[in-house]
């Protein structure tokens, strides 16, 4: 079987990587690593520069339809691109609004909805948080309990969401919310777009272990939300949000970004030691490794795969959870085994002048833990692989 891409995408593979090396600095890749909330003014000046020229070129929108702002490449070709900036660790996926909100109002959203959001979207201009967990409602999303009453032309909300990451610099939130009390769960949930703006909104930081405030709760206190930014039907908004889940879970960029920090951890593997000895010559660490980079190569076929997928107008339900599943397992199996191969520096962070490869592998380890809960728990991801990739029974 041919694994090789086609020429026109090897040649936009290299378009890109001599674009990125033209617009950032030279130092970028290790100055990306701080573009959380702590980070450097200019880390994420350059950062929001660099996203305004992606727009520019179109390239934020790649594969979207060129009636809403995009070049209407195919999903093979938007898969080069992620590819090469997650390899190159550039800020160029233009966020969820792009990945995620933007194709779930094309296939979901009304002609206005379309024409108020996706030109903003394309333009790099919005940004947005996801307002689905709660403090109960994680695995089970379906078990969520903010409640949204209409109240004329308005919806009227109030709850709680958990984990909203960025809601602290989000314009808008796409909002889960019970509409009907009385239906079956699934069947009584409403998909909001929800202006940050809004009276009645309350932003909460929670602080990780990395000791980034990303994440956020949400308190909704009486939240009008207009009629008009209901999207979809009516107590139908979780097959909208499946849809959203569904964009969330099929990307490449995990798998690359891992890859590259592998990378780093071989190299750093044949450096010689203060004893002159290469942890890559001790036979245990050089099959460690290998394994890895086998397991690597694995996922980013199964992001292949999806990808190939879409672009024979197929739906990807379970691939894409298959390809998340294994992802996000391979990305904790690689962030213990590296820190473990470290030895005691791996346990020492950014900042520390003795931490092995700047602290990049200690603060990866940390923020694995979230990756087999976020966009779905592993555990959620295998019921769906049995029940609707296999045709499993559910009991």
């Amino acid at each position: 079987m041919d694994f090789q891409f086609a020429a026109e995408e090897q040649a936009f593979r290299e378009e890109i990587r001599a674009f990125v090396r033209s617009e950032l600095p030279p130092d970028w890749g290790s100055a990306a690593y701080n573009d959380r909330e702590d980070a450097p003014r200019e880390v994420s000046e350059t950062s929001r520069a660099f996203q305004r020229k992606l727009a520019d070129k179109g390239w934020l929108t790649l594969a979207w339809p060129a009636e809403h702002g995009g070049l209407g490449a195919g999903p093979m070709r938007q898969l080069v691109y992620n590819e090469e900036m997650s390899a190159l660790r550039a800020p160029g996926f233009g966020g969820m609004g792009v990945a995620m909100v933007g194709p779930t109002l094309m296939l979901h959203g009304t002609d206005e909805q379309r024409q108020r959001f996706l030109t903003p979207i394309a333009r790099g201009e919005l940004n947005w948080c996801q307002g689905f967990s709660e403090p109960g409602s994680g695995s089970d999303l379906a078990s969520l309990q903010t409640r949204a009453v209409q109240d004329g032309d308005d919806f009227v909300v109030n709850g709680q969401k958990m984990w909203t990451s960025g809601a602290h610099r989000a314009d808008y939130c796409i909002l889960l919310a019970r509409t009907d009390p009385e239906a079956p769960k699934h069947r009584g949930i409403s998909y909001f777009l929800m202006d940050m703006k809004s009276p009645g909104i309350t932003i909460t930081p929670l602080t990780n272990m990395l000791g980034s405030a990303a994440f956020n709760q949400l308190f909704l206190d009486n939240v009008r939300i207009p009629r008009a930014n209901l999207v979809g039907e009516i107590n139908r908004g979780w097959y909208v949000a499946t849809t959203t889940l569904d964009f969330e879970r099929s990307g490449i960029q995990r798998i690359v970004f891992a890859e590259t920090l592998l990378d780093d951890l071989i190299g750093y593997a044949k450096r010689r030691g203060a004893d002159g000895r290469r942890l890559i010559d001790r036979p245990g660490r050089r099959h460690q490794l290998a394994d890895l980079q086998i397991a690597f190569s694995v996922g980013r076929l199964l992001s292949y795969r999806v990808a190939w997928m879409q672009g024979q107008g197929l739906v990807p339900n379970s691939e894409a959870s298959v390809a998340k599943l294994f992802s996000t397992e391979l990305q904790s199996r690689f962030a213990g085994a590296a820190v473990n191969m470290l030895g005691l520096g791996g346990m020492l962070s950014r900042g520390s002048a003795a931490a092995p490869l700047d602290g990049r592998l200690n603060s990866y380890y940390l923020a694995a833990v979230s990756y087999t809960i976020a966009a779905g728990t592993s555990e959620v991801q295998r019921n769906i692989i049995a029940q609707r990739g296999l045709g499993l029974p559910r009991d």
